[in-house]
């Protein structure tokens, strides 16, 4: 951590986890808030799905927006702007009834959790550049705030469910308090492929590891909004559990993915990277079998704890892969954030057409096909940085 000698890096760094933390929050609050919108609204799956995949879309256009439009206007004036729709999304949701209003409430979730993921992810990669341990500590602080918001929704809900509008409330003001680390957030130097030196075309796309990193994203994004956005709604309708035990395995999800992050930050350092994404992705695998095929509530457990502890370091260690594309081309990482992004748009909907016309179980199944796929990515990947150590920094 050479950076944090330096006064204004080790500002960037403290204040982008903490802006990490609270879009932690954000995120989870699509699927936790989903029951309880659906039943204020009177909404049925195949709507559902869309509000979920609209989220996502807002997140596709906000992480391509925010890592090209600070070449402009300069990246602080970016994230402020996009970040701004995070209180606001959140006062929207509490004020409409509609179903075009609340599209746009959950459309614009997307967009602050898309720059701050962006804007997060860059300048963590540019202080510590390849550098897993950083990324997936970084990833960890976004396990903590998805840690503490359902168990928060839970404790409202429990004797009174139309206090869910409090977390409304709750999360506008956590919107206010990240706009304003921003605000304070020192400004970067060199944010464009210009003066970085970065180049500022597409070669990228010809690249083998900016395809395999892009692929493993994209799959692995499709099975993470698809359980984060609709596994409340399954166990909760499919009668499995009872639904303040439905509420709570968000957070047992993601009390496993903080402690995996943790645990693939401090592995990272004496593993090869390779190796610990290989097994991830096996897990991924295993573990959501025992969890979809499971009726017994020890065993749905199990399977939530495996495949936290297994999802924890996919995403940041697959971008620590691409450090090396990352800095050699100034947009790649926008390129690679909005293209990985499309799958979680299209999988919550998939999930929602599929659980209208088949049932809930059928659709959070569909997700088993899409992490086979991902796994045969990432042993592409592992194959490839395997062969090309001096790309893949593995």
């Amino acid at each position: 951590m050479d950076f944090w000698k330096d006064a204004k890096k080790r500002k960037q760094f403290c204040y982008s986890y903490g802006a990490f933390a609270l879009n932690g929050m954000l995120a989870l609050s699509v699927g936790s808030l989903l029951p309880f919108v659906r039943d204020a609204r009177g909404l049925d799956y195949a709507f559902c799905g869309l509000i979920v995949s609209l989220h996502s879309v807002g997140n596709l256009i906000s992480s391509f927006a925010a890592g090209t439009l600070p070449v402009w206007i300069g990246r602080k004036k970016s994230i402020l702007i996009f970040n701004f729709f995070y209180a606001f999304s959140c006062l929207l949701l509490l004020s409409v009834q509609s179903r075009p209003g609340l599209a746009l409430a959950f459309t614009m979730t997307g967009l602050a959790r898309g720059a701050t993921s962006n804007f997060c992810n860059t300048v963590i990669n540019r202080l510590a550049p390849g550098k897993a341990s950083i990324i997936n500590g970084l990833h960890a602080m976004f396990s903590v705030g998805a840690f503490f918001f359902p168990i928060f929704l839970m404790v409202l809900t429990a004797q009174d469910t139309g206090r869910w509008t409090y977390a409304c409330w709750f999360l506008a003001v956590m919107g206010v308090i990240s706009w304003f680390l921003y605000l304070g957030m020192p400004e970067e130097e060199n944010v464009s492929g210009e003066k970085t030196g970065a180049g500022s075309g597409l070669g990228f796309f010809k690249e083998p590891l900016f395809l395999l990193c892009t692929g493993t994203l994209f799959f692995y994004l499709c099975a993470e909004q698809g359980v984060i956005g609709w596994m409340i709604t399954y166990f909760k309708d499919t009668g499995l559990l009872d639904a303040s035990l439905s509420q709570i395995t968000a957070s047992i999800l993601w009390v496993m993915i903080l402690a995996g992050r943790l645990t693939t930050a401090w592995l990272s350092t004496k593993v090869s990277k390779g190796k610990l994404l290989l097994l991830m992705g096996l897990g991924l695998v295993f573990f959501f079998f025992l969890l979809i095929s499971s009726t017994d509530t020890v065993w749905i457990v199990a399977g939530i704890l495996g495949f936290g502890y297994s999802m924890a370091g996919v995403y940041p260690t697959t971008v620590s892969f691409a450090g090396v594309i990352i800095e050699k081309y100034a947009v790649s990482w926008s390129f690679m954030l909005t293209m990985a992004s499309i799958g979680s748009i299209v999988m919550p909907s998939v999930i929602g057409k599929i659980a209208e016309a088949t049932g809930i179980f059928a659709g959070m199944s569909s997700i088993m096909a899409v992490l086979f796929v991902d796994l045969a990515f990432i042993i592409g990947l592992v194959v490839y940085v395997k062969k090309h150590p001096e790309n893949g920094q593995g």
